[in-house]
Order: C-alpha cells, then sequence, then structure tokens
C-alpha cells in the first residue's frame, strides 16, 4: 500500500516536472499523454488494497470487542499472572505497530492522535518493558524452578493460566535473555520456541533466527558439537545466509583447536552443558534466598514452641484499644502487628501514591544519592504527613505499636512490584564504610523497620532474612517490625532481608523506616553491643519466661 502510495506521489511529480517546461518537447508532451492510461489501473488497484485494508481494520474492531467483553469478566485477575501480564505487554506493542500501519497507509495521523489521546497520558509500553517483563519471568522461573515448557504452556505449581505462549513468544523471551547475555536461559527458550514452530501453521516466528542464536548459546555455554549441528541446519536451510556457512567453519575450527578430529566432529554429541552463570550474590546466599522464598527451610519445631501472641496496652490509649503483637522470631527480634491498617486506610494510601510511583532506587554507598539497580524491581512513592489525614493517623499509630519517636522517622514510602518484582538481599541500616548514608537527613542510622503488607498475593511476594534463615508470609493489613541495630548503635548483621518476587497476584508494601535521632529515651542505647537487651520489653510484652502465664488481662492487686 505505501508502495502505491508513493507511486501515485511519484505520479504527480513528474506531472508538476512536465508542466513546467512542455512547450520545449512534443516527445514529452507524448509521454505526459502516454502516463495518462496508466491512472485508472494505478488507482484501480489503490482503491482495492484500500478496501483490504479497511477489512483488516473491521476485523481488528472484533478482535477488540472480543478482547475487551473477555478482560471485563476477568478483570485485573488477568496481570496477577506473570504470563498474562508478558502477553498483554508483548500484545500492546505489537498490536499498536499494527494499528498504526493500517491507518498511517491512508494519513490517518489525525485518527492516531485521538487514540493516544484516548489513553489519557497513560504511556503505550516500549521495547524496553517488553525486555523488563522477559527478565522478570526468567527471575521467577528460576526463584521457583518452573519448567519451561509448563510456563509457556500457561502453567504455574499446576494452574493454568488465560493464555499460552507461540513460538514468537519464546523467542522474544530468549532473545531477551540474548541481549543480556543470559545465555543459560537462551537454550531453554529456543529449544521451546523450535518445539512449537514444528506445530505451527503457519509459524509466528523465522525459524533460521531461532537456529542461530540457538547455535550461538550453544557455543557460549561449551556445546560446541551442538553449535555446529544447529548451524549446519541454518545453512542447509538457508544456503543464502549471510554468516551460516562462515559460522560453520568457524566452529569447525574451535573443535579443531579443542583436539577434535574433523571426521568425529558431527559424532558422539556430549550431553548439554547448561551451568547457570554466578550473579551478584554469593552462591550460597542465592541459594538461601530462593530457597526461603520457595518455602524450603524448615524452621524446628523447639523454634516455634516458644513463640507466642499478645496485646499490647503498655500505653494509655492501649488500655482501650490494645494492639495485637505475634512473635515471629528471636534474635534478632522480629514481630507481626496484626490489624495494624484497614482496607479503607489501604485504598487511600494507594490512591494517593499511584499517581507518584516511580521506579524504586536504593542508596548508593559511595555517594549517598538515590539511583536505580537491578537488584531491586518495583515502584515506588512517598507520602508526607500532610498529604493526606490517613497518613497522619498511621504515623500516629507507628508511635503506639513500635513506642518510638515518629518525629526523624522518614516519610512513609510505598512499593508496587510487577512482574518478578523483588528486593535481592540487603540491609536497611547504612554500614559502618557508608559514611555518606542518610548525611542530608541529619538524623542518624535507621533503627528500626516497619513493613506494612497492604496486599496478601496468592504464591510470592515474602519477606526472607538470609543469615538467620527465617521467611514471612504477607498477610494483608498486618505489620512487620523489627530492630536494625544493637543497643550500642551497631549495625546487626542478622537483620539482611530480602524481598521475594512475586509469582502469581498483586504486592503492596508501604516502609516507614525509623531512626536514631530522638530515642534516647525511648530505646536507651548501652556501651556493648547486647546490653540491656530485651526480647519484646520495649514493645510492652511480656519476656519469653513469663510467656506461658501471662494474661492480656492487668493482674489483680
Amino acid at each position: 500500500l505505501r508502495g502505491q502510495v508513493r507511486a501515485l506521489l511519484a505520479l504527480s511529480a513528474a506531472l508538476s516536472l512536465a508542466s513546467a517546461d512542455l512547450f520545449t518537447s512534443i516527445a514529452d508532451m507524448q509521454l505526459l499523454m502516454d502516463s495518462e492510461k496508466y491512472i485508472p489501473t494505478v488507482l484501480d488497484k489503490y482503491i482495492k488494497q484500500e478496501q483490504q485494508r479497511l477489512q483488516e481494520l473491521k476485523d481488528l474492531v472484533t478482535d477488540y470487542n472480543v478482547r475487551n467483553e473477555k478482560q471485563m469478566v476477568n478483570g485485573i485477575k488477568d496481570l496477577t499472572n506473570p504470563i498474562n501480564a508478558f502477553l498483554m505487554i508483548k500484545r500492546k506493542i505489537f498490536d499498536w505497530r499494527d494499528i498504526e500501519h493500517h491507518m498511517k497507509a491512508n494519513g490517518a495521523e489525525g485518527f492516531l492522535q485521538r487514540l493516544t489521546d484516548a489513553n489519557y497520558g497513560v504511556r503505550q509500553p516500549t521495547e524496553e518493558d517488553l525486555t523488563g517483563a522477559a527478565i522478570g519471568l526468567l527471575r521467577l522461573q528460576d526463584t521457583y524452578r518452573l519448567d519451561t515448557k509448563q510456563l509457556a504452556d500457561g502453567r504455574i505449581f499446576g494452574v493454568q493460566s488465560n493464555y499460552t505462549f507461540n513460538a514468537f513468544d519464546c523467542y522474544e523471551i530468549a532473545r531477551a535473555a540474548y541481549n543480556q547475555e543470559d545465555y543459560y536461559h537462551v537454550i531453554p527458550w529456543m529449544e521451546e520456541a523450535m518445539e512449537r514452530l514444528e506445530k505451527e501453521d503457519p509459524p509466528s516466528a523465522n525459524k533460521n533466527d531461532v537456529l542461530e542464536y540457538l547455535a550461538f548459546a550453544m557455543y557460549k555455554q561449551g556445546n560446541l558439537k551442538r553449535a555446529l549441528k544447529l548451524t549446519e541446519e541454518l545453512y542447509k536451510s538457508d544456503p543464502t545466509h549471510p554468516r551460516a556457512k562462515g559460522n560453520v567453519k568457524w566452529y569447525e575450527d574451535l573443535l579443531e583447536q579443542e583436539g577434535v578430529k574433523r571426521s568425529e566432529m558431527r559424532k558422539n554429541i556430549p550431553r548439554l552443558s547448561n551451568e547457570r552463570p554466578a550473579s551478584a550474590l554469593e552462591n550460597a546466599e542465592r541459594n538461601m534466598y530462593e530457597a526461603l522464598c520457595r518455602n524450603e527451610v524448615p524452621v524446628s519445631t523447639k523454634a516455634l514452641s516458644v513463640l507466642y501472641c499478645y496485646y499490647k496496652r503498655d500505653r494509655p490509649f492501649l488500655i482501650l484499644a490494645p494492639v495485637k503483637v505475634e512473635i515471629v522470631r528471636y534474635k534478632p527480634l522480629a514481630v507481626l502487628f496484626r490489624d495494624a491498617i484497614t482496607d479503607s486506610e489501604i485504598e487511600t494510601i494507594q490512591e494517593l501514591a499511584t499517581p507518584k510511583l516511580a521506579r524504586a532506587t536504593v542508596q548508593d554507598s559511595e555517594t549517598g544519592k538515590l539511583v536505580t539497580a537491578t537488584y531491586r524491581i518495583s515502584k515506588s512513592a512517598w507520602l508526607k504527613h500532610y498529604d493526606h489525614p490517613v497518613v497522619e493517623r498511621v504515623n500516629n499509630r507507628l508511635d503506639l505499636m513500635t513506642n518510638l519517636e515518629m518525629e526523624t522517622a522518614e516519610e512513609l514510602q510505598i512499593a508496587n512490584y510487577g512482574i518478578g518484582g523483588h528486593y535481592d538481599p540487603h540491609f536497611d541500616h547504612a554500614r559502618k564504610e557508608e559514611v555518606k548514608a542518610f548525611a542530608d537527613l541529619g538524623t542518624g542510622n535507621r533503627i528500626a523497620t516497619v513493613l506494612f503488607y497492604m496486599s496478601q498475593p496468592q504464591i510470592g511476594g515474602g519477606t526472607v532474612f538470609t543469615e538467620v534463615k527465617s521467611s514471612i508470609t504477607p498477610s494483608k493489613n498486618d505489620a512487620l517490625f523489627w530492630y536494625n541495630l544493637h543497643r550500642n548503635g551497631e549495625g546487626d548483621a542478622r537483620t539482611r532481608h530480602a524481598a521475594c518476587p512475586v509469582l502469581v497476584g498483586i504486592k503492596w508494601v508501604s516502609n516507614k523506616w525509623i531512626h536514631e535521632v530522638g530515642q534516647e529515651f525511648r530505646r536507651p542505647c548501652g556501651l556493648t553491643m547486647h546490653e540491656h537487651e530485651r526480647y519484646v520489653g520495649d514493645l510492652g510484652g511480656p519476656e519469653p519466661k513469663d510467656a506461658p502465664n501471662f494474661s492480656p488481662y492487668p493482674k489483680k492487686k
């Protein structure tokens, strides 16, 4: 269609040029007369293609109506599954290109602008978004040990999603991994794309592209004979391929350098080697982090037997409205404040935060500045106490819950996690070498953390402590609390923790980081690390030895 438009423009230009100096040549006049013979043919062909274009647009309208009806039934459930979410991002990108192609072919920029305006400022997904979604899927696959074929079939732990992947979807995920030089994931996803191509008619992806990517990934993972075999298949499929013949010789030369005879290069192909690459985390910590996320680290019966709950009534206001406290771990202490925030408060905070959400940042240990990082994938917003009465109310409640001063605490941070959203193991407090951390605040180090769970994912999204091998499953309306510093002000290395990626569901949390300044009388310092160390005395609760006989009601005199 674009070619026909260009032809019409070229014809128009020729007519304009001819009219400028026709009088100088009868031959030119004859050419002009001859050119008119072709106008009906060109226009007729253009009209037919225009009718076809319009029919394709009508088909798109029908498809969108069916899709919209389905989305009205499923609602946000479609987005809580990472497979559906990835496909939606991909569909938005490629569908929009298709719509643009069909409409721009008729100079419909004005209509396209109306469609853009109809989104009310909502940004259309980009290639970067698609790559991020694919990498998020791969992170989920690693953390929860998901099978590639089952994922492509739309199954997560036996639960079927609404959609499945075609060969092109698998190819796109593998290509995203390839661009990150993650050949460990390229192999299974390109192999899955190949399997699906064999069953597709017409194919959704180019087989030769898949072969080339797969061959190179095989080479990078130490499978030279397999790389050679795949490249020869590519050359056989397309002898004119610009790289296939040269790559065959290259792989042969590499095998020869390894001492493999040419007669043996295509025989006795060894088992596939596909080692997972090292990450920024130590292997031991990464393995523990992922095992905790999968709830594979057992907790001893003895450790569970000393845990208990109580009503916190140590402040005048709490005598009538006690706080429900559950001890979830000792050394270091971690408690859950049950029903710490209401559904209506959560809705208000989410409404306030949503317009402000931006890519979450971390503090650079050298400069003290906030920067984005690949080990923290989420979006966050900050709410001040005067933004809404609900925020002020939550801050006041935190004072009663923790017995700590909120005047020097940071603003309430709200975070929302997307596909594979996570936060690798880290400390909330600044370590000794991080001298510039929190310097701008002038309120000292982070003495404690409160983490409100504002939603409850179906699978994943837990908070895990890698040093002490414990995990806490998100429970909506509750708040997790722990101290980051010892009594003498030194950081507690046992508080190293992480946010597991959300596998199925939505994760909203809000953080309150409480600082040292202002706590002089609330939580007095000690000269040594464990001086004045208590379990829950600071939180108005009984010590463990008193717990079995503890009653939430005041003792009679």
